[in-house]
This record gives structure tokens, C-alpha cells and sequence, in this order.
């Protein structure tokens, strides 16, 4: 349970920081933030990966589950930005 918690925060932590660096403009939340965006960006990529016919989060750490959390990061930030930008 404990090794699962941590690989869902390490997994959310390099997601978040990756999705920073790719996002124009994007200031980070610092670790924090990053682990918050990884994992909600996990969240929103499986949704988004089993809307269109594949598969979602299948685990921790493999490479297609890291794909699906920094798509999912990036398209939250950018959603985010899209909001800040309006208000």
C-alpha cells in the first residue's frame, strides 16, 4: 500500500515536471504542484485515452502509463492557462 502510494507520487512528480517544461510560459508550482499536476494529469489522460479507444493507466511505472500522465498534465495546464488568460 505505502510502496503503491509512492510510486502514484513519483510517478505525478516527473508527469508534472514534464508537462512544465513543455507547456510555454509555465511558471511550476515547485514539487508540490508537480506531484498535484502529474497525478490529476494522470486522471484526466486516462479519461481522455479511453474516450478515443486505448487504454488508460495500466500502472505506475511503465512507459505507456508516464505517456498517458504527461498528456494528461499538459492538457490541464494549458487548460488552466487557457482560464487564468480569460479571468
Amino acid at each position: 500500500m505505502i510502496v503503491n502510494l509512492l510510486a502514484w507520487i513519483l510517478l505525478g512528480l516527473i508527469a508534472g515536471w514534464i508537462a512544465g517544461l513543455i507547456v510555454p510560459e509555465e511558471t511550476g508550482g515547485g514539487i508540490w504542484g508537480n506531484i498535484a499536476v502529474g497525478i490529476i494529469g494522470a486522471i484526466v489522460g486516462g479519461f481522455v485515452f479511453q474516450a478515443l479507444g486505448g487504454p488508460g493507466i495500466s500502472g505506475p511505472f511503465n512507459f505507456y502509463s508516464m505517456l498517458v500522465a504527461v498528456v494528461g498534465a499538459v492538457i490541464l495546464l494549458y487548460l488552466a492557462k487557457m482560464l487564468q488568460t480569460r479571468a
